[in-house]
């Protein structure tokens, strides 16, 4: 086991320990909020183009993929009441310390994207996707308010594959460039810091 490996395993595990009452009372105003299951399942692409299903609490209404796009914007109808605010704290993404657990994600690393955005800039994921995507990396930091970014469009999907990914692919590489521990550490509190702040 590596020591990137070791890091995340273990600190997920503490993550998950610490934040269990909180996943408790997020799961709880789910249920309570609209009908439908806590956690929303997606189909990401993982390292070496290894397909893998994301973690979220849900945030949206149950069939929500069957009524608008894959890209959701801050004014999104779709959005739950609770929702919106487990997104404006990013309290959504915890459950990813799950995948970082089974080993499909890390803590720091490329977001994961859907198969069908990768597809569309396969040369560049053929790069990236040399490490396991994380839950947060410098594009993270710099699109925390990509749904602000995207509000009022009137087609949300384009813009973010015309503007938006391809700068996230960008920093993508950046990180690829620059990873190591103290990479990593700062990427880790600079996320915690942007949420707390």
């Amino acid at each position: 086991m590596s020591s990137k490996r070791f890091l995340d395993f273990t600190a997920a595990c503490c993550g998950m320990l610490l934040l269990a009452p909180l996943f408790l009372v997020t799961a709880l105003a789910i249920r309570l909020d609209s009908p439908g299951p806590v956690f929303f399942r997606q189909k990401r692409i993982g390292r070496g183009f290894k397909p893998f299903f994301i973690f979220k609490f849900r945030t949206m209404v149950t069939d929500a993929e069957k009524r608008g796009a894959l890209i959701s914007t801050g004014d999104d109808p779709r959005i739950t009441a609770v929702g919106g605010f487990l997104r404006k704290y990013k309290i959504d993404e915890l459950p990813q310390l799950i995948n970082v657990i089974r080993g499909e994600m890390s803590l720091v690393g490329p977001r994961p994207e859907v198969p069908r955005y990768v597809e569309r800039f396969r040369r560049d994921f053929g790069e990236i996707l040399q490490v396991r995507p994380g839950i947060t990396d410098f594009a993270s930091l710099e699109y925390k308010d990509e749904n602000e970014l995207l509000r009022g469009c009137s087609n949300p999907e384009e813009k973010y594959l015309s503007e938006i990914l391809p700068a996230k692919i960008v920093y993508c590489k950046k990180y690829l460039r620059e990873q190591s521990m103290a990479t990593d550490l700062k990427l880790i509190f600079k996320t915690i810091w942007g949420i707390l702040s």
